[in-house]
């Protein structure tokens, strides 16, 4: 990371193209440290071309992408090795033990592994009874805690996060919440995307609304919230009596189901 580098990801006037159509437009916003950011839109609204930007996996036709003060596209692999990343869909090898997939990653990353340090690390991701259990055989909430564990093993300033509680129950969903803020604590910046606004309401410390490939607005959640409190199309969506980010989400990206 970059000596005096005051944010953890700053994207600048990113601008994605598939053919023709204009998928990301003009996007900007940053990630400084100890802070969670929330990326929020509804589906094709420019969210996973965003990601898979800063990701480095697809290449951007104009605008800046630094990572810890690194520019993606000068210096790609400083840039990556800043960054972990854990994706919706990410799976190991089914037939590898828990154990076999932390001293496997953390050979690739260059992370020396002690027998006890290993015991540390299944208790800090609440596996020490399942180190030796086969990947295919966890629970969903216990896949995502060794997904996020590898995703964080170097130590990146950077970690982001796409949809990382989907299909999970409500005690593991909290759980990983608190390993999310974990993160922050520790001073990494990190970048959530989520459909779930209960989410980005208890976690997040700002969030961008992205739709039609533009960020239409970034504030903290209750800031959103306040200023939004008495519009009137708010209020026409809202259906619990009091305004939730999930109200004036749907009032500034439309009641409209995306496919």
């Amino acid at each position: 990371m970059h000596e005096g580098n005051t944010h953890m990801l700053q994207v600048e006037g990113l601008n994605v193209f598939y053919g023709s159509f204009h998928a990301v437009r003009d996007v900007a916003f940053d990630v400084r440290p100890g802070e969670i950011f929330g990326l929020l839109g509804p589906n094709g609204a420019g969210k996973t071309s965003t990601l898979s930007a800063v990701e480095g996996l697809l290449n951007f036709q104009s605008g800046t992408i630094t990572v810890a003060g690194y520019n993606i596209k000068n210096e790609p692999l400083k840039a990556r090795a800043n960054v972990g990343v854990q994706l919706q869909s990410t799976s190991f090898q089914a037939e590898l033990s828990v154990t076999e997939i932390i001293r496997l990653y953390a050979g690739v990353h260059g992370v020396p592994v002690t027998k006890q340090s290993l015991q540390d690390v299944l208790a800090a991701i609440n596996l020490v009874d399942s180190g030796n259990k086969k990947y295919g055989e966890l629970s969903g909430g216990q896949q995502q805690r060794v997904s996020l564990y590898i995703a964080t093993i170097h130590q990146p300033p950077l970690v982001l996060l796409d949809e990382p509680t989907t299909g999970l129950d409500p005690q593991s969903r909290r759980q990983l919440w608190e390993r999310i803020e974990a993160l922050r604590e520790k001073g990494h910046g990190v970048l959530l995307t989520t459909h779930s606004m209960e989410e980005a309401e208890a976690v997040c410390d700002r969030i961008g609304i992205i739709d039609h490939g533009r960020v239409i607005i970034i504030d903290t959640p209750q800031a959103l919230i306040e200023q939004y409190r008495n519009d009137p199309e708010v209020i026409s969506v809202s259906r619990r009596g009091k305004v939730t980010l999930e109200d004036v989400f749907i009032a500034l990206t439309g009641r409209a189901v995306r496919a």
